[in-house]
């Protein structure tokens, strides 16, 4: 069995990914400041095999013994976060790559990097291909975590091909799911708060900017899958499944049977139009593809926001 670090394991993937570990006799060491992660994330794990030190990964960072895998999922990773705490994005995403490279080489560990759909930007090309370069601002409001992210793939790339760190680089499309922040800024949980709370829905732009939401076990799935592969080129992990916005709002507040009503604001600055994987890759070289389907990971997810917020 393995012993794995996840930086940002108190996150909302970070713990889902220890869940999983730990359900497959695995050691695991969870790295996090708490910054965006939540105790209450991993709260519910109670095994020797588990540890966790609050820590913030942009320091020096050491473990002790050995390790044979290194996932660096520590980021603010909502909007609201990285424009709140811009330095910080971009730290994590550079100092705190540099110093999880730096410990996975020392301990001859494969290293994963969770990188982002936003390395595309607000892409010129649709279906976006692992292949396609991006178009991100890199002065916009956005660009703090867009580039961070750009970066840090970079660097693992160095490392892979300088150092010859075993390394896999994940690119997460929308992700949703148990574990979501309340106020965590994205569509699905701003919309399920409202619809629960029964406020009007908000919406910015006319809603027809597309998303492709892929429900949380099958981003988990996805990971594993690339991390014990020998696939050391991003991969897209997200699911194809391609919606509008406005259409998510309107699944929310059916599946939820709020009241609601959809309200629209203006667009922010630089907010991509679309944004749907081609997961042609994933398929061939992982053979995996999604298959929770949209109702059943609403659902799922509407339970767990009714017990945040307390609702019936």
């Amino acid at each position: 069995m393995a012993r794995i670090l996840i930086t940002g394991g108190a996150g909302f993937i970070g713990s889902h990914l220890a869940d999983r570990f730990l359900a497959e006799g695995h050691d695991v060491i969870c790295v996090d400041n708490l910054v965006t992660g939540d105790v209450a994330n991993i709260a519910h794990i109670n095994s020797p095999r588990f540890s966790f030190i609050n820590y913030d990964v942009t320091n020096y960072l050491y473990v002790d013994g050995p390790l044979d895998y290194i996932l660096h999922f520590a980021s603010p990773a909502s909007p609201i976060d990285y424009l709140e705490l811009p330095i910080q994005t971009l730290k994590v995403g550079s100092l705190g790559t540099h110093k999880a490279l730096g410990l996975a080489k020392a301990k001859g560990a494969t290293f994963l990097i969770a990188s982002t759909s936003e390395v595309y930007g607000d892409p010129l090309v649709h279906p976006q291909t692992e292949d396609y370069w991006g178009n991100v601002n890199p002065i916009g409001p956005r660009g703090v975590y867009d580039e961070a992210k750009r970066f840090s793939e970079a660097m693992t790339m160095a490392y892979h091909r300088y150092h010859g760190v075993n390394t896999r680089i994940v690119r997460i499309f929308n992700t949703y799911g148990p574990r979501m922040r309340v106020r965590d800024g994205r569509a699905v949980p701003n919309f399920m708060s409202q619809a629960l709370k029964g406020e009007d829905l908000t919406v910015y732009g006319d809603g027809s900017q597309t998303r492709s939401f892929c429900y949380i076990s099958d981003e988990v799935d996805g990971i594993v899958k690339l991390l014990f592969s020998d696939v050391d080129t991003p991969v897209n992990i997200g699911n194809p499944s391609e919606m509008t916005v406005l259409q998510m709002a309107e699944a929310i507040i059916r599946i939820s049977g709020s009241k609601s009503k959809v309200v629209f604001k203006p667009l922010p600055e630089d907010d991509p139009k679309v944004r749907q994987p081609d997961i042609t890759k994933a398929k061939k070289l992982l053979g995996w593809e999604p298959k929770v389907g949209l109702e059943e990971g609403l659902k799922d997810t509407l339970e767990y926001f009714k017990r945040k917020l307390g609702a019936v």
